[in-house]
């Protein structure tokens, strides 16, 4: 190739003869083909040297479909597109511009040998010469540049241009611009040759621009699926702003991304989570609820766009370098909990498809933030009902008896399992003075906290009583009385009561609703046979009240409904034989002893089974 090929030389040079500086509008004809000659005038009608044009356009316009039927991507159509033109115009500087209708600048798409300061302009309607092709919707051809007024000088090196609006449906979408560093290098026919290809092309380009936003926005929608799954899954605060932060990056190309956080108290937007070009950012400045572009969005209740932050009043300068801005609200039933702001440094970056994502997406953030912090604080309510339990537990342990009753002729055991961990049942040994000790085993209705606060007020009226060392039938007629009067609805209490004499062996029992006890004598077992209303159910209740009479060997177990209801895997129940059975058999043991094996085979029964009912046992073993 010659220097002059290597400049860009046509294949057809022309003669000084054949050009001259002024604008020369398209024509109307869009044949490729030139019968006979073709003789163009100059201003003053003087002919000039015949033209001739090859008959290309039947070949040419053969390759340009098949250019423009087998792609819908816009970059591949663009380059398909220059390299045809080059095939008929030889070039060395092409550009295919688009019209931005958000900012109403032209912005090269696709381009051949021009500089990156040129290909990084915005070139506005009306200015310069592709301005004023895509304002007028007319073709030129400059024949030198520098006699055109409305030039834009990038190139000083640039002589000649030839520039052509692309019209679809009566729209202007850009203009096919090509450069030549001589002058008087373009010739009508490169008029009529470009004039041709941009009436095809554009309809291309609009199909592959619409091909490529609903591709987009499918994989939108996609990743917007994705994101929602994912975020509903998160339910610790910190990890999720970061997911969010992570997640929203694969759909806007964000520079700087926060996390406002409504703080109703102070009334001020407190940031939970921030970013700067890719780094974790932490600012400790709070913002009122009425400042900037996140007050108007919470205001507003919408999503504010500012396409140049420079041109909106409302701008709070929190990032120097943001040149552009979207605020979106997160609202959870309908009250707003915080703000999503997006920032860019290059202005109007962001459009519709990023304004719909986000709008689409907040709904989402807003409910998965909500989730995280009532989970949060639920949390954190079960880490201090969990010490409080534990501080319950602790009292009312307290509140059993710490030591057994010491008797010349009778020995005592107990053991106190709660299903939770608080219990309802309670059982106290109350001495009343050296020969006498009260014995009380009783079951407060329902579990865990209530039944345990419960509890301790039926065991505080008990031990109140017990100073005037009644009898069991008159302690269970006052203790009733008294829950009586503090009546609380849905709680009662069942209750055994009886006084161990040691003097002469007897014991004294009355029974309030509760399990009757079983007495054991030479390998002989039966059921004290005592009955009566449990506490706090009814008014006026008067309790029935027995004496036994024991010898040495004779055994007394009080035990809670939590014993014999005890199931194991297949459902079966503990029950009264088995009970039996173990009483039976471990008669001559001692009261420890028993309560201990009774203890021990009901959790073999269970094996491992949770159990459902707090479970009591108290032995009397006669000496």
């Amino acid at each position: 190739m010659t220097k002059e090929q290597q400049r860009g030389t046509p294949k057809t040079p022309p003669t000084p003869e054949q050009s001259s500086p002024e604008v020369r509008p398209s024509g109307e004809s869009s044949d490729l083909a030139f019968e006979g000659d073709y003789r163009p005038t100059s201003q003053d009608g003087t002919p000039q040297v015949q033209v001739r044009v090859e008959p290309l356009q039947t070949e040419f316009l053969i390759r340009l479909a098949d250019a423009l039927n087998t792609t819908l991507d816009l970059q591949t159509l663009l380059q398909r597109t220059a390299d045809l033109v080059r095939a008929v115009i030889d070039y060395r500087i092409f550009a295919i511009l688009l019209l931005n209708d958000r900012t109403n600048d032209l912005r090269m798409r696709f381009q051949i040998g021009h500089t990156p300061e040129a290909e990084r302009m915005r070139i506005r309607m009306g200015k310069g010469i592709v301005g004023q092709v895509a304002q007028t919707r007319e073709a030129v051809l400059i024949n030198d540049v520098g006699q055109s007024p409305n030039y834009i000088n990038v190139n000083p090196d640039v002589r000649s241009e030839l520039a052509v609006p692309l019209i679809v449906k009566n729209r202007v979408i850009g203009v096919i611009d090509i450069q030549s560093e001589q002058l008087n290098y373009f010739q009508p026919e490169h008029l009529h040759l470009l004039r041709l290809t941009a009436s095809r092309i554009g309809q291309a380009i609009e199909n592959a621009r619409l091909y490529t936003r609903v591709s987009r926005q499918a994989q939108t929608l996609q990743v917007l699926n994705e994101i929602s799954r994912e975020l509903t899954s998160i339910l610790d605060l910190e990890s999720l702003f970061e997911r969010i932060g992570t997640l929203l990056r694969r759909i806007i190309d964000y520079q700087m991304f926060s996390i406002w956080i409504v703080d109703e108290r102070e009334h001020m937007l407190e940031n939970r989570f921030a970013i700067r070009f890719g780094e974790r950012f932490y600012p400790g400045e709070k913002l009122p609820l009425d400042r900037g572009l996140v007050g108007a969005a919470i205001s507003e209740r919408r999503l504010i766009h500012a396409p140049d932050v420079r041109k909106d009043p409302r701008y709070h300068k929190f990032n120097p370098e943001t040149r552009s801005e979207m605020a979106m609200p997160l609202i959870y039933k309908g009250k707003v909990i915080g703000i999503l702001d997006i920032e860019h440094t290059r202005a109007h970056f962001f459009n519709e498809d990023h304004e719909r994502a986000l709008t689409t997406l907040a709904a989402q953030i807003a409910i998965s933030i909500e989730n995280a912090r009532l989970y949060q604080r639920v949390a954190q309510q079960e880490q201090r009902l969990e010490s409080d339990l534990a501080m319950a537990r602790e009292v009312q342990l307290r509140l059993l008896p710490p030591f057994k009753p010491k008797h010349t002729r009778a020995e005592f055991s107990a053991r106190f399992l709660p299903a939770r961990t608080l219990g309802g049942d309670l059982y106290d040994f109350i001495p009343y003075d050296a020969n006498r000790t009260a014995i009380m085993l009783g079951d407060v209705s329902g579990k865990a906290a209530p039944a345990a606060l419960y509890a301790a007020l039926v065991s505080g009226i008990m031990r109140s009583e017990a100073a005037a060392h009644l009898s069991p039938s008159e302690m269970l007629k006052a203790l009733n009385d008294a829950l009586q009067e503090r009546r609380v609805d849905s709680q009662y209490v069942t209750m055994l009561y009886s006084v161990w004499n040691d003097e002469n062996q007897t014991l004294q029992i009355a029974n309030a609703g509760a399990v009757q006890p079983i007495f054991c004598r030479e390998g002989d077992v039966e059921t004290v046979r005592a009955e009566g209303f449990p506490l706090g159910m009814f008014p006026n209740v008067k309790y029935e009240e027995f004496t036994l009479s024991t010898q040495p060997g004779d055994s007394l177990i009080f035990f809670s409904d939590g014993i014999v209801d005890a199931q194991n895997a297949a459902g079966d129940m503990f029950g009264d034989e088995r009970l039996v059975t173990i009483v039976k058999k471990n008669q001559h043991k001692s009261a420890s002893k028993i309560a201990e094996i009774i203890f021990n085979e009901v959790g073999k029964f269970q094996k491992g089974i949770e159990r459902f009912d707090d479970e009591t046992v108290v032995v009397l073993r006669v000496l």
